[in-house]
């Protein structure tokens, strides 16, 4: 069992020992309050870090592909959206103990309430006995006076019936003076008996704040314990994966994906042409039809079946391809060839212009 502190150290001399322990359990209010704004300060933090943390998994997720070093952006990426998901599972348990500190302020202001009702006649029993305890000591001193002046005028000479005078209002400053000192004993004793109780009532409060307030840091404690393991564990995995990516395995993944086969190309011999095979396989080229310019397509339909008869005429006597106009077969300039079968060049004038071309 707990000493009991409080009823042995605020009696004081003025009796103000009271006051003081009331202020002091609201102090455990604002103490409640302020433990629930420090931890919702840690998880604003906390959350913040996670966000920029999920920026940077991106970030490493958006890095160049290529090469023998891309995979190791994975384990970077992976690692670190762990990471987030660490901070982030702290966060949630420091939301869900913000509500129990909530709750706690709640009932705390709840406890105190009814122990202000339950102690108000302690403070009235506070109030009586300053009140009394001044008034004996106002009468106490009156007390004094009067008998310092009677036994002075006693010591003087003074007439009998000052002196008598004197003594009555002695007599009277005594009586007041011993009734304070009664009324005082009583309110002393009520005092102690209200303020024992009172004392070790406000005991029992700090008693279980302390021991709440100690619970709810035990509690964030852990928390933050875990995540510390936790990101401790994400670190020792993330350098076993560092480690076992291999500089083989790099080249080798690059090889696996991006590769283009592993069959080497074959040797070429060289080869002589062959003059038959390449003379019957090539094909005749076909020579596009003379055209006329000028004359339209329903020309053309209008004369087809007389221009097929006459290019079939034209095509025997010598007549250019696409010339479809009437041909005087007895005067047609046929060539002349020699014995090898070469057209001898016609005998022309020398003023003909085609002859001169």
């Amino acid at each position: 069992m707990i000493t009991p502190y409080f009823l042995e150290s605020f009696w004081g001399e003025k009796n103000n020992g009271f006051d003081v322990l009331y202020h002091n359990m609201k102090h455990g209010q604002i103490s409640s309050k302020e433990l629930t704004d420090f931890i919702r300060e840690r998880s604003t933090i906390e959350e913040a870090y996670a966000r920029s943390m999920t920026k940077l998994a991106k970030s490493a997720g958006n890095f160049s592909q290529l090469g023998t070093f891309a995979p190791v952006w994975d384990v970077f990426k992976s690692s670190t959206e762990k990471l987030v998901s660490c901070h982030m599972e702290l966060v949630r348990k420091l939301q869900e103990l913000i509500k129990e500190v909530q709750k706690y302020v709640e009932e705390q202001a709840k406890a105190h309430k009814k122990t202000k009702e339950e102690v108000a006649s302690t403070l009235d029993a506070v109030q009586n006995i300053q009140t009394i305890s001044q008034a004996l000591q106002k009468s106490k001193e009156i007390y004094n006076a009067k008998t310092v002046e009677q036994e002075r005028l006693r010591k003087e000479g003074a007439t009998q019936r000052d002196v008598d005078k004197a003594g009555v209002k002695a007599k009277k400053a005594t009586e007041t003076y011993k009734a304070y000192v009664e009324k005082y004993a009583t309110a002393k004793s009520e005092f102690e008996q209200k303020m024992s109780e009172t004392a070790q009532k406000f005991q029992d409060i700090e008693e279980n704040h302390i021991l709440h307030m100690k619970e709810i840091i035990q509690s964030y404690s852990q928390s933050v314990n875990e995540t510390q393991i936790q990101i401790g564990e994400l670190h020792h995995e993330f350098v076993r994966n560092v480690e076992n990516t291999s500089v083989e395995s790099l080249i080798q993944k690059l090889s696996e994906s991006k590769g283009t086969g592993k069959e080497r190309p074959g040797p070429i011999e060289f080869e002589e042409c062959n003059t038959a095979i390449a003379t019957e396989g090539a094909k005749p080229r076909k020579r596009k039809p003379f055209g006329i310019p000028g004359r339209s397509k329903k020309d053309k339909d209008t004369d087809s079946t007389e221009s097929t008869e006459v290019e079939a005429a034209n095509t025997a006597n010598g007549a250019p391809p696409g010339y479809y106009g009437a041909i005087d077969i007895q005067n047609a300039n046929v060539p002349q060839v020699d014995a090898e079968g070469f057209c001898i060049r016609p005998e022309g004038n020398e003023n003909d212009i085609l002859f001169s071309l």
